[in-house]
Parts: C-alpha cells; sequence; structure tokens
C-alpha cells in the first residue's frame, strides 16, 4: 500500500477525540457529519432490536466513516483516510447513551454507582485502499456516589453530551474507583487501536 500524508479527514465533533489525536501527532481536517436537522442525522444512532451493545458500537462507527468517504467521492474533496468512532457505555446489557435531560443523567449515574460497567469504543477508518475498525472494551468501577454528589454533577454541564452521562477526564474522575483498560479509549479514542488502524491505512506513524 502506498504511504499517505500524514494528515486525515475526522468525522466526529467530539474535543476529546481532537485533543487525543493531537496527542500523537496525526493532523486533521473535520469532515462533520449532520446529526439532527429537518432531514435527521446522515447516520442513525438508534439501537436495532435485540442488537448486542458490541455490534452496535461497532456498525454506527463503520457507518460513519463509511458515510464520510461517500462524501469524499461525492464532493471530490482531496482524498485522505477517514476517521469516525462512536463510544457506548454498558451495563447489565443495556446501553446508555448521552442522556437528553438531568433526570435521565440522574438515573444513569444511579446506575453506575457502586458497580463496574463497560464502555465501548469502536474506531472505524476507510481510505481508498482500507477499510476496518476495532472495538476497545474497558471495565470501569464507580465508588458508592451519594445522591448530593449525583445531583451536583448533575448541575454542571458535562453530562449530556456523553455516553453514559458522565466524562472521565473531568469531574467525574471523582467517581472512578478503578479501571480495567484504555484511559484514552475511555475518552472516545483508544490511541493504540486508533494508530493500528490508520498505519493500515498507510498513515506514516511513529
Amino acid at each position: 500500500m502506498k504511504p499517505v500524508e500524514k494528515k486525515i479527514y475526522l468525522a466526529s465533533k467530539s474535543p476529546r477525540r481532537r485533543e487525543l489525536l493531537r496527542q500523537i501527532g496525526v493532523d486533521f481536517e473535520l469532515l462533520l457529519l449532520r446529526s439532527e436537522g429537518t432531514r435527521g442525522p446522515d447516520v442513525s444512532e438508534d439501537v436495532f432490536a435485540g442488537e448486542e451493545p458490541l455490534v452496535y458500537v461497532g456498525r454506527v462507527a463503520q457507518e460513519k466513516a463509511d458515510f464520510a468517504w461517500d462524501m469524499i467521492q461525492r464532493r471530490r474533496f482531496v482524498q485522505r483516510p477517514v476517521l469516525a468512532a462512536d463510544t457506548t457505555v454498558t451495563i447489565d446489557g443495556d446501553i446508555l447513551g448521552k442522556p437528553a435531560n438531568v433526570n435521565e443523567a440522574m438515573a444513569m449515574l444511579r446506575k453506575l454507582s457502586g458497580r463496574t460497567h463497560q464502555v465501548l469504543t469502536s474506531v472505524a477508518v476507510h481510505s481508498q485502499d482500507f477499510s476496518g475498525h476495532i472495538t476497545q472494551v474497558s471495565d470501569v468501577r464507580f465508588g458508592t456516589l451519594t445522591e448530593a454528589e449525583i445531583k451536583a454533577y448533575c448541575a454542571t454541564t458535562e453530562p449530556y453530551d456523553k455516553a453514559g452521562g458522565y466524562g472521565i477526564q473531568g469531574l467525574a474522575a471523582l467517581f472512578v474507583e478503578h479501571i480495567d483498560g484504555s484511559h484514552s479509549g475511555i475518552m472516545g479514542l483508544p490511541l493504540f487501536e486508533t494508530a493500528s488502524l490508520l498505519r493500515q491505512a498507510g498513515l506514516k506513524l511513529p
């Protein structure tokens, strides 16, 4: 495979994924997909009936990357690898997405309190000669949260754009008793797996 320039398209609105790509020296241009509007999202994040969390997160990430790659072709953009990702939190087989309001956020944190849950982040890369995805799974154990702690956290802006209603890189770090997995994966972009995919797509990395 011919090496490509050290620049990609990032099909994600997440500021955390931007920070993590910069951390490993990957230059990128944003290629944002529509998530709302009269025509609906470019890629639906609805869960299919009976769909397992591992299947769900991989499917959504791959569909985002595939849609973005088709957009590059249609609009005749410079051809570079495109990266997309999706993160979900699961406990007891249930998928916890982004809470729509304070009540949903508080309910999620009550469910996670004092227990171990899984954070699944799937990364998908699509280029001229390559298409694939990898899913990283981390176990995260929360300490027991008081109702006052839950209310105080949900009064901030942190829970509402994050799967499971919390961000480990913010105030919710105080809740985390133990991690078994990838810290960057819990943030939304597992760097070891991401680098592996980008190399497969021809990107020159250390």
